[in-house]
């Protein structure tokens, strides 16, 4: 399996939206494997949202506080509460900035098989999930930095 290219700092793609995946396939499936073989093989990584890779599409890997997730059309249907985080993000290399993110979320994704499945996490797990769904949305972390 490949590493596959990342994109880091101003780069536009990090910016776009990205697009629904409309069937979970091999295909996918493969994407999947590649996203999580280039996390793996990334140190300090704990997540990958497909974008980070140049990929537009719904795709987002996680291996972080004893999590091993390959996820696709992942959306937050709920959060609870506020906290405030320091964040990090591996295309933004050095970078750690203070943010307000949920304390819990309950998300719905599909899996590397296409079924339905729902997370209901709090704390760094609920950070790292918010963080890689913004990605999706064209949001980066900066964005979302808190100004004192």
């Amino acid at each position: 399996m490949p590493k596959l290219p990342l994109h880091y700092n101003d780069d536009p793609v990090l910016k776009q939206k990205c697009q629904k995946v409309q069937e979970v396939d091999d295909s996918v499936r493969s994407l999947l494997d590649d996203m999580m073989n280039t996390l793996l093989l990334t140190p300090g990584a704990a997540a990958l949202a497909a974008n980070q890779a140049g990929i537009l599409l719904q795709l987002i890997v996680i291996d972080y506080a004893g999590y091993h997730l390959k996820l696709v059309n992942p959306e937050i249907l709920d959060t609870e509460g506020s906290r405030e985080c320091i964040e990090s993000c591996l295309s933004f290399p050095g970078r750690h900035i203070r943010t307000l993110r949920p304390r819990a979320v309950k998300v719905r994704a599909q899996d590397e098989n296409g079924d339905v499945i729902y997370l209901n996490v709090s704390g760094e797990m609920a950070k790292c999930l918010c963080h890689e769904i913004d990605h999706l949305r064209g949001i980066v972390f900066t964005d979302r930095a808190l100004s004192y």
